[in-house]
């Protein structure tokens, strides 16, 4: 992406690019806001959902980028959903030099569920070897480490602590361009939620398309899990929560 800098604002506006991004967080239900967003016919989604391209993919051009979009019309709000975005401590300064003024999207999830989500899909999928106690234990050495793998894929509480993930966004974007959504509301209250989506992204409205479900649901492996891991996480996370009350106006039933 270093070549950025030599275009100005006339060359970029030959390419197609996202108006929106949804930045995360991982396992908040962006893949169900995903099949929901493609329902709508003024918007235009990639046909994989995570483009990583102000992460894994930081090396290529605006281009390349641009090709993922070559389908959408000119009239259509094209987005880029990739939850890895919120957690990426590069992304908002990469986002916010090629895309200045996009509106982005955050779905935030109960912290502690949060991370036991990941915990386990990460076991299911072979990234994890570890028991969740063992695991929880090895983050900050794994993290510390500079592991780009472990960044990705063990960040269990640290992907939780939302409020210095979005610190590095809202001191670039305007609050105005930032919609901060509470992800178990897509669940308990679509149609609502949905009607603010489409506001904020000024899309024609309509109603809500399909049912909402718990897209790349887990098994309910969190049901057996040993109570005092939970209250462990809660009690890590207990400030994560106070400032997203006194930041956003919700918060989790502690």
């Amino acid at each position: 992406m270093g070549e950025t800098s030599l275009f100005n604002h006339v060359q970029l506006c030959h390419f197609r690019l996202p108006h929106f991004l949804v930045i995360g967080t991982q396992r908040g239900g962006t893949t169900s806001l995903q099949k929901l967003l493609e329902q709508h016919p003024d918007v235009y989604l990639p046909s994989h959902k995570e483009v990583h391209y102000f992460t894994l993919h930081a090396e290529q051009s605006v281009a390349w980028y641009s090709t993922h979009y070559t389908s959408s019309s000119w009239e259509q709000q094209r987005g880029d959903i990739t939850p890895y975005y919120l957690f990426h401590p590069e992304a908002p300064r990469r986002i916010f030099r090629l895309l200045p003024s996009a509106k982005l999207i955050v779905l935030l999830r109960d912290p502690a569920n949060r991370a036991l989500s990941q915990f386990f899909h990460a076991r299911r999928h072979g990234f994890e070897k570890l028991n969740i106690r063992a695991a929880l234990e090895a983050e900050p050495e794994r993290l510390a480490s500079g592991s780009l793998y472990s960044h990705q894929k063990h960040s269990y509480v640290a992907r939780s602590c939302y409020l210095e993930q979005m610190d590095r966004y809202e001191a670039l974007f305007s609050r105005h361009q930032i919609l901060v959504l509470r992800s178990e509301d897509l669940f308990q209250n679509p149609g609502e939620v949905w009607s603010q989506i489409q506001y904020f992204l000024q899309l024609r409205y309509q109603p809500l398309p399909i049912p909402v479900i718990h897209a790349n649901a887990g098994q309910g492996e969190a049901s057996v899990l040993d109570p005092e891991v939970r209250a462990g996480l809660r009690a890590k996370l207990a400030n994560t929560v106070a400032g997203v009350r006194a930041r956003y106006g919700f918060d989790w039933d502690w």
